[in-house]
């Protein structure tokens, strides 16, 4: 193979409409020398590119000047052949291997990716790295914009509710947000939401633990992300979070656990509550409240309920708990109505619109 050649050339160093004329001489390195009466020029056969093949002639560009051109002839040894870009149709790998298997290979791996996202969300959510779920969270909580309710007296006594369900010293973060759904979501990276519908429809403060203490169980047990997985797939890790509001909320508000995932936050949020006195007849009355005492009434639920577990097996598992036990008021009167009026006494927050 020759190690030096030199031939005609033409090239346009970019600058400037002028043609230059010379030849082109290559001594076996990785350069390309350019020789002509109006300019001389070196170039790294790593910058350049391949451009066109057009009636017996290689065009090629340089990656560091857009607007070059070297034109050579088509008929060059192989050896300075070999150094020059080849053409590309697809691009990168793929004009390596060819086509054909190049689409093999796709479909392999989008096979495996199905099987990986769609069938194996149990294993693999627990173990996505904490820092991507607590930036998918918090690009999830960002969605909801100026609707979350805040006012120095509702922030307390959800503090306080909070301490109640989630004792560790590095507590999830709650909020209260100014929906009137009949709902709450866990979100992840630590983050649970009340919607002022849940909070409305509660009538004690209890009620309102026991829904909270279920939700931080979700995260305390890495059940979110498994659910994410199962019901949104890889995009819920690509893309984050919905980009309108409204489907992101709805999207939560149906995301849906394991039977298996509900009963292990159920029974997380009455082991909080009991190790603070917090009665879990409240959680029992509520479920027995929203539930209804009908199969048919069952059948049709929206709301927080409809992703759960029998409302009345629910109510029946806290009430158990409640046996021979003794409580204390979670949150006082005054302290539960602040959190009622959070989202009305805050002049800021917005009025959340699924039409907007």
């Amino acid at each position: 193979m020759e190690s030096s050649f030199r031939t005609p050339a033409q090239w346009y160093d970019g600058h400037n409409a002028i043609r230059h004329e010379g030849e082109a001489l290559w001594d076996g390195s990785g350069t390309l020398s350019l020789r002509g009466f109006s300019s001389e020029l070196t170039l790294p056969f790593a910058d350049l590119e391949f451009g066109e093949h057009r009636g017996g002639e290689m065009v090629y560009r340089r990656a560091s000047e857009p607007d070059f051109r070297l034109i050579l002839p088509e008929d060059l040894p192989p050896g300075l052949a070999a150094k020059l870009p080849e053409k590309k149709v697809y691009g990168g790998w793929i004009d390596k291997v060819g086509l054909g298997k190049a689409s093999a290979a796709f479909a392999a791996v989008s096979v495996a990716a199905v099987a990986l996202f769609l069938t194996a969300p149990d294993w693999l959510g627990p173990r996505v790295p904490h820092s991507w779920e607590r930036n998918l969270g918090d690009a999830m909580v960002g969605d909801f914009g100026n609707r979350l309710c805040s006012t120095p007296e509702g922030d307390a006594a959800l503090a306080k509710l909070l301490d109640a369900v989630d004792p560790d010293e590095q507590q999830v973060r709650a909020g209260v947000a100014n929906i009137g759904m009949v709902n709450a979501v866990a979100l992840p990276g630590g983050q649970v939401l009340l919607f002022d519908g849940l909070v409305q429809d509660a009538e004690t403060p209890e009620e309102l633990a026991g829904v909270l203490g279920h939700e931080v169980g979700h995260v305390r047990e890495r059940h979110v992300m498994t659910a994410l997985l199962r019901q949104f797939g890889l995009s819920i890790l690509l893309s984050g979070a919905n980009s309108g509001v409204g489907d992101t909320v709805f999207g939560l508000a149906s995301m849906g656990y394991s039977r298996d995932a509900e009963r292990e936050a159920d029974e997380f949020a009455r082991e909080r509550m009991e190790e603070s006195r917090v009665s879990p007849l409240g959680a029992a009355r509520f479920f027995e409240r929203i539930g209804g005492d009908s199969e048919a009434e069952e059948d049709s639920l929206v709301g927080w309920v409809a992703s759960h577990p029998a409302p009345r097996e629910r109510a029946k598992a806290f009430r158990k708990a409640a046996e021979g036990k003794t409580f204390a008021p979670v949150l006082t009167a005054q302290e539960f109505e602040a959190l009622k009026s959070m989202c009305e006494d805050d002049p800021d927050v917005e009025e959340f619109d699924f039409f907007f």
